[in-house]
């Protein structure tokens, strides 16, 4: 009972807020500030494919973005970094064995 009370804002905060989650998301983070710096400082005699790195980090979500037109591609990013830290968050309180509820009991 005490989980279907649990809200999905809760759950969502509880499987992104964990080491695993957010190191993922810090690994995303840092790829898109290097394919930045590359982009915009340093020059190339021909095209740089750093931009691909971004699409690769957060692979296989943002790839059924990437044949989009417009910006959707790189939303398709964003939403392939959350599903993946959502993935690995929840696989990580599964693999700790972290209870729910933190020491709340249930009164049934």
């Amino acid at each position: 009972m005490a989980a279907a009370q649990r809200s999905a804002g809760t759950t969502f905060r509880r499987s992104l807020l964990n080491p695993a989650a957010l190191g993922y998301l810090a690994v995303v983070a840092a790829v898109w500030a290097w394919i930045a710096v590359d982009t915009l400082l340093v020059t190339h005699a021909d095209a740089s494919m750093a931009g691909v790195w971004g699409f690769f980090v957060t692979a296989p979500t943002s790839f059924l973005f990437a044949s989009l037109p417009g910006p959707l591609p790189l939303v398709g990013v964003a939403v392939g970094a959350l599903v993946q830290a959502l993935a690995l968050g929840a696989a990580y309180r599964w693999a700790t064995g972290r209870p729910s509820g933190h020491g709340r009991t249930s009164h049934a």
